[in-house]
């Protein structure tokens, strides 16, 4: 009786507490943290690039940028899938392909409002609402696991496997509830009560753990590793560069920019995060340059997938 005295105490503190106020703060001052090395560095930093030499390159990191939009498409399918709604044409990759770019629009739910309103159509509202609550969930296990590959430089990186343990079916409606508490914007923009619900009701998970759907969010990590660094290559020619290293760096920053909502797409936080856990390994103005490039090109592979999307609302609008 106590244990649940406090359980139900430490909810309603989960519900009152402003998070909203917390991410923002943390946004702002990441950005601020990403400027100030910019402007420090401003003098040293040129974006002159040589097409002839280095256009393979870059245009290499879009397309490995293309490909992890894809793989994080076919991710959703899977977790749809793992939750008991077959699909049997692609309809579902095309449409998360042409929804990506709603990730930047201010709020950073409305990505997530327009897929759960399309699962809805074909399925029920209940795998609607939780295969859209719980992907974001799978990008963290599969950025975690990379990450905790820096277990060969600190044992404290064995911690990051955690959030791999609760990806489950036993575990599955528990993490659903508590990520329910931290999308209350989402559920008053879909109109629904954020109250406890019978998590259950019309899902049929098949299996208990969601392997094919994980190691596609692993693969667009991945994709979008190996897309920042061939543009850190282009700008920064050297045999030293520690891709161990950087992969468990570039994990733990992409991580941190997808759990930060008031960033739109991780912008300033993956940034500022990344030039924090580099430190001095890499020369400041390299470093920055490449995040640019990179940040242009991971948004112009959102923009050219979504263009048609983008396009149909237009014309709608008019």
């Amino acid at each position: 009786m106590r244990f649940n005295s406090i359980n139900q105490l430490y909810l309603k503190f989960l519900k009152k507490f402003n998070f909203g106020f917390l991410k923002s703060i943390f946004f702002i001052t990441s950005l601020s943290y990403f400027c100030i090395y910019f402007f420090n560095n401003i003098d040293q930093i040129s974006f002159d690039v040589n097409l002839e030499r280095n256009g393979i390159n870059l245009f290499l990191s879009f397309l490995f940028c293309i490909l992890s939009i894809y793989l994080n498409a076919y991710a959703w399918k899977y977790i749809v899938r793992w939750f008991g709604k077959e699909f049997k044409s692609n309809n579902l990759v095309s449409f998360y392909v042409l929804t990506n770019i709603l990730k930047y629009v201010p709020g950073g739910v409305w990505h997530f409002v327009e897929r759960f309103n399309f699962i809805k159509k074909i399925s029920n509202p209940q795998i609607a609402l939780y295969s859209t609550l719980i992907e974001p969930y799978f990008m963290l296990s599969g950025s975690f696991l990379l990450a905790s590959m820096g277990l060969i430089f600190s044992p404290f990186y064995i911690f990051l496997i955690v959030p791999l343990v609760f990806l489950n079916s036993k575990f599955i409606f528990l993490i659903l509830k508590r990520l329910g508490l931290f999308k209350g914007k989402l559920f008053e923009v879909l109109r629904l009560p954020n109250q406890k619900d019978q998590f259950e009701e019309r899902i049929n998970i098949i299996s208990f753990f969601p392997t094919r759907a994980l190691f596609l969010e692993i693969g667009f990590v991945l994709s979008k590793f190996i897309g920042f660094y061939i543009c850190l290559s282009t700008f920064y020619a050297s045999n030293n560069l520690n891709i161990i290293f950087l992969l468990v760096i570039f994990s733990l920053s992409w991580s941190l920019g997808l759990v930060v909502p008031a960033a739109p797409g991780g912008v300033g936080v993956f940034e500022a995060c990344l030039l924090l856990f580099v430190g001095k390994s890499i020369p400041q103005n390299v470093i920055i340059i490449s995040l640019v490039y990179f940040r242009v090109i991971s948004t112009s592979a959102d923009l050219f997938l979504s263009l048609p999307f983008l396009i149909r609302k237009l014309y709608k609008r008019i």
